[in-house]
């Protein structure tokens, strides 16, 4: 035979052992098998390390238990002992509430209703069969009922399960289903080495805003009605953040885009502030807008014309920072800010409108700001920092991903094993 055919033969031989192998049909080397599959440590310094059933989609922590969403399941996992506590079938989770009084909201995809499950025991506390859409919320979860064109709104309390509020919402349903759809708001601003529910779920705003063929429907939580129905022009883009409604208009003329934002209160459309020139960053090229104002929770991102960036109180239009040039936002919330200037990071707090910390080294670092910690990620190296000062609370060498910034410490991601890095 010729050595071709040998080199084929013995190809085709070792990927057929290892597919048996790793299905678990056939196994003759037992001994290298769980050699090559053994993983290492994903951090120094970890109090525990749990080999995972498949690739997280995203993962809790909920008192004492860590909340592992697959693509068809979801489990949890003791947070001190890191054993798992119960799994359910499922193709989405989130979680709503605080603390421990938290709970996990499931469903399946292509399929009407939800259930909402105690974080600990895995037990059902309430169903829904009908709702095409659910929201989570640290104070609610809102869900999304349509009959035909006629659409409901409702307002949980995530523990007790009682309703809160209900408000009529028009015919939008077909275009809103499963977790957390987006809405017409703002996009959270971060890092791709850190998951974008790392921070937990948020507060609920004051106003939703909800899309419907082109126009936007404006929902007060509050009391729960309808208080404002839009329609935005061929040039504008809608976004309901900081209780405002802002109308982004970009215009395109004389070879550039002309930028300008107005923010106004329902019900009546009372103009609460407006700036010419600034530059909200809905636009990729060509003045069209495909994209939300990016931020956190009431403070979105802008660029003035003289290409500095700042940041906005969405409720009052206040310049809350407002950087020269070289300086870049890489992450907020509604308290704390990451800026970038050459190789030096600052934590800019709003309360106190100065730097409250720095860091050098950090030329190339992503960052996430997140109730509990700041959390600085730059190649082979993860950070979390107390946002009021800098003190570090974690660092370690390692390559793996952040998915949660809980109170007491991170969860790391390596491919398919977990870890729980405690705080300092």
């Amino acid at each position: 035979m010729a050595s071709g055919t040998w080199k084929g033969v013995t190809l085709v031989a070792a990927v057929t052992v290892t597919v048996l192998a790793s299905t678990g049909v056939w196994n003759p080397f037992p001994q290298l098998w769980e050699w090559v599959s053994t993983s290492g440590p994903v951090a120094p310094g970890t109090r525990w390390q749990q080999r995972l059933g498949g690739t997280p989609q995203s993962i809790s922590v909920v008192g004492e238990s860590v909340v592992v969403e697959y693509r068809t399941s979801v489990e949890a996992y003791n947070l001190t002992t890191a054993v798992k506590t119960w799994q359910s079938d499922a193709d989405w989770a989130v979680t709503a509430g605080q603390g421990s009084d938290a709970v996990v909201v499931t469903g399946r995809l292509l399929t009407k209703g939800y259930q909402v499950l105690d974080a600990r025991t895995g037990t059902v506390k309430r169903s829904d069969t009908e709702a095409s859409a659910v929201w989570a919320y640290q104070n609610g979860i809102v869900d999304l009922h349509c009959a035909g064109d006629d659409c409901r709104l409702t307002a949980w309390d995530p523990r007790a399960g009682t309703r809160l509020w209900s408000a009529e919402a028009g015919g939008i349903g077909f275009v809103l289903h499963a977790a957390n759809p987006d809405l017409p708001d703002s996009r959270r601003l971060g890092t791709g080495d850190v998951d974008d529910d790392a921070a937990g779920p948020a507060m609920m705003p004051g106003l939703l805003g909800l899309p419907d063929n082109g126009k936007v429907r404006v929902i007060d939580t509050a009391t729960g009605k309808l208080v404002q129905t839009l329609q935005s022009g061929p040039d504008q883009r809608i976004a309901v953040v900081g209780g405002r409604v802002l109308t982004i208009t970009g215009t395109a003329k004389d070879g550039t885009c002309y930028y300008g934002v107005v923010a106004t209160s329902p019900p009546n459309n009372r103009t609460v502030w407006k700036r010419d020139g600034l530059n909200l960053r809905t636009a990729e090229s060509d003045c069209k807008q495909d994209r939300d104002p990016a931020g956190g929770y009431d403070v979105v991102l802008g660029v003035d014309p003289y290409g500095r960036q700042e940041l906005i109180n969405a409720s009052d239009g206040r310049i809350l920072w407002y950087g020269d040039k070289s300086a870049e936002v890489l992450a907020v919330d509604d308290r704390y800010a990451v800026i970038r200037t050459g190789d030096t990071l600052r934590g800019w707090s709003f309360a106190r409108g100065k730097a409250v910390w720095g860091q050098n080294g950090r030329e190339k670092a992503g960052a996430m700001v997140t109730p509990y910690a700041v959390i600085v990620v730059s190649p082979g190296r993860v950070t979390a920092l107390n946002p009021t000062n800098g003190t570090v609370k974690a660092e370690v060498r390692t390559e793996s991903k952040v998915f949660t910034a809980a109170p007491g410490g991170l969860i790391l991601v390596s491919g398919r094993d977990m870890a729980y890095l405690p705080y300092s």
